[in-house]
């Protein structure tokens, strides 16, 4: 059912600084609508949330693994009221929420602004800090942590399979010297380390965007937890709810092409042999192709550039 605000104009009322990637082409798909209720499952500064109110009398559920994401839902709390209800889970773990049926669901994956623009957090080369990056500051071992406990081996596997780094044995080799000799604390040492040891003048990437990439999706299971969630939010979508994924690298659109394609009963890629009469429908594709961010919001966000959206309906 339309409302008469459905013409209102979409804009970005979260936190200075947090820019909501694709908000107003995610919203529009979404399309909320009176009496309904929506899942955002990576909450964040809240920006697709407040969005999602304020475009029609509906219901949003939140859910966020970060801890500092539980003081900004109380700002939404207390501008939407029972609206809005925020739940501090992991997404993969959806499952548990009571509610169900929903129009909508919105996954916006990787990093958050807030998470990337404080030095303690440790996710960005860029800024100073311990070396950590957990989305849960709660839970599991930090990057330090992490990089001590892995033999070369194994971190040179996943810097090419999570960072899709070309240099992977150069740098997993430079990373466990450094730690080997006592130079490795912050994110400046550990992409020191790096730069000293590989770096690449003709890239316009900085040398240690990869690793940090690798590591910071290996201790977060950022796949796993995108693989173990799709097919949990279809689940929990009413017929004809949507499912809007935006993602930031190939390995995470990768994983919602084939799932969205597998549900719309499609070959999910170009290796797939599965007969016609084997596969079942079960939704439909509302974009074929992704929808790539505006040349606008790349300029005034440029964190946004790799972004993608695809989206899903349940029949």
């Amino acid at each position: 059912m339309s409302t008469p605000d459905d013409d209102r104009k979409i804009t970005n009322t979260a936190p200075r600084g947090h820019y909501p990637v694709m908000l107003e082409e995610a919203v529009e798909i979404l399309a909320p609508s009176d009496g309904e209720t929506y899942l955002d499952c990576t909450f964040g500064g809240g920006g697709h949330t407040r969005a999602i109110l304020g475009k029609a009398n509906c219901k949003v559920i939140a859910i966020d693994r970060d801890p500092a994401a539980v003081e900004r839902a109380e700002e939404v709390k207390r501008e939407f009221g029972d609206r809005f209800v925020f739940e501090p889970l992991n997404f993969s773990n959806l499952d548990k929420l009571q509610t169900g049926g929903y129009a909508g669901i919105l996954f916006d994956f990787g990093v958050s602004s807030f998470q990337l623009d404080q030095d303690d957090r440790g996710f960005s080369f860029m800024r100073e800090g311990p070396l950590d990056m957990r989305m849960n500051t709660k839970d599991g071992p930090t990057a330090l942590e992490y990089i001590h406990s892995v033999g070369e081996y194994e971190l040179s596997t996943v810097l090419r399979e999570y960072g899709e780094e070309p240099r992977s044995k150069k740098v997993a080799r430079a990373i466990i010297a450094a730690r080997d000799e006592g130079r490795l604390s912050t994110t400046a040492d550990l992409a020191k380390a790096i730069e000293e040891a590989a770096p690449n003048p003709h890239e316009r990437i900085h040398p240690a965007t990869r690793a940090f990439q690798a590591i910071r999706i290996k201790i977060n299971d950022e796949l796993g937890e995108i693989e173990r969630a799709l097919p949990k939010a279809f689940e929990k979508l009413k017929p004809g709810g949507v499912i809007t994924a935006i993602s930031f690298h190939s390995l995470e659109d990768r994983i919602v092409k084939k799932f969205f394609k597998r549900m719309a009963g499609r070959p999910e890629d170009r290796r797939d042999t599965s007969f016609v009469q084997d596969r079942i429908r079960l939704g439909e594709l509302i974009t074929r192709k992704p929808i790539l961010p505006t040349e606008k919001e790349t300029k005034e966000n440029p964190r946004s550039r790799s972004a993608k959206l695809r989206a899903l309906r349940k029949d």
